[in-house]
């Protein structure tokens, strides 16, 4: 049975994404296994999933998906390079023979040879020499890509599923990981467009959820935990907020006295904001201090791989995975009891992390759910 894998957050799974697992089997078979490496409670923008692990899971498999397996918040609320890093890692621990990825410009051709141009050295001398000038990293970036393979292959970094697919291949070069791929081209509004009469993008259900347009019962909202967010901020001295991930370029400083300035999370991210930072990094920064999490708490490599939720093709898949998987499997939380060193530290971190997010829910859960929700079957 051939594998396919999907890095994905489903926040919240919607028409495009059935039709991007749809096209996967087109083109690699109506038989394969479609394995998701889905974020876990948090996200790369910085915020909590509008729904819980489970429930995106369970949403998943009943859109396509055979295997659902968590991308930890340390990779899922990361910068476009970690969040890859993680996510293809555990798919290639999983076994997935294959990669698929929705994309802008559907052409892998094309973003392999960005790939490959970001792994090399006057890539890396031709970006420090346009940081100096003080633009913001996107920018130099692309400036610094165009250089060397043009302007228009480099404009695909602009856009946001181009840019993670370009991190996913970068990360498999970096495994030595030989994968087929298939660029699925992007349906209906953009990353963070609007409505859309068949694929609306999922910033916009996002927001028609949480203002309640479009009804909706137990989505979560980071607003709910604000004080607690700011409460943290506060507490933090500068050492603490320079062992963020991401910290440097004097960022650290700046959302130090933000804290000590704003009032609200949004006047705290206005005050640290310059055209050189990107939002979402202040957000991730914002997070990570929430949820007491720091860059020494990154594992080289994801430890372990937990199923949140699986059907019958699943099944056998993980039956397959149980005799090659070089990392445990965690088909149960109680199998967390069996780790030891980074997987029983990680889990533990991730136990946290559930119990903050929960803050963000109304109502408020009982804490220790990590321990006691076992994975979707369908």
């Amino acid at each position: 049975m051939r594998t396919v894998g999907i890095v994905a957050e489903y926040n919240p799974f919607h028409a495009g994404h059935a039709r991007h697992i749809a096209e996967t089997r087109r083109v690699f078979g109506e038989d394969c296994a479609v394995v998701a490496a889905m974020s876990g409670n948090f996200v790369q923008r910085g915020d909590c999933a509008l729904f819980d692990k489970w429930r995106r899971a369970r949403s998943a498999l009943e859109g396509g998906a055979d295997l659902v397996l968590e991308l930890p918040t340390v990779w899922a609320a990361a910068s476009a390079e970690r969040f890859a890093r993680g996510a293809v890692n555990i798919l290639k621990a999983a076994g997935a023979e294959a990669l698929s990825f929705g994309s802008e410009s559907g052409d892998a051709a094309a973003l392999r040879e960005l790939a490959a141009c970001l792994d090399g050295p006057a890539y890396s001398a031709a970006l420090r020499e346009e940081l100096a000038g003080g633009a913001s990293f996107a920018a130099c970036r692309q400036k610094a890509a165009a250089g060397l393979v043009g302007a228009e292959r480099a404009a695909l970094l602009a856009n946001p599923n181009d840019n993670l697919a370009a991190e996913y291949l970068r990360a498999a070069r970096r495994l030595g990981w030989a994968l087929e791929v298939a660029a699925v081209p992007r349906a209906g509004a953009g990353h963070d467009g609007g409505d859309h009469p068949d694929y609306p993008s999922a910033s916009y259900l996002r927001e028609r959820i949480r203002t309640g347009r479009t009804p909706s019962e137990g989505f979560a909202d980071l607003r709910r935990a604000e004080r607690a967010v700011l409460a943290r901020l506060r507490s933090m001295d500068l050492s603490e907020f320079e062992a963020l991930p991401d910290s440097g370029e004097g960022l650290a400083s700046r959302l130090y006295r933000a804290a000590r300035t704003g009032a609200s999370l949004e006047e705290v991210w206005a005050l640290a904001k310059t055209k050189r930072y990107a939002h979402a990094r202040l957000r991730r920064m914002t997070l990570w201090a929430f949820l007491g999490l720091t860059a020494a708490d990154v594992p080289e490599k994801p430890p372990y791989l937990r199923v949140l939720g699986f059907n019958e093709r699943g099944r056998e898949l993980l039956r397959a995975m149980k005799r090659t998987a070089r990392v445990p499997i965690l088909t149960k939380p109680a199998h967390a009891k069996e780790l030891d060193g980074a997987g029983r530290r990680l889990f533990g971190l991730e136990a946290r992390c559930t119990d903050l997010y929960d803050l963000c829910l109304d109502p408020i859960p009982a804490p220790g759910r990590e321990w006691t929700t076992d994975p979707v079957i369908l």
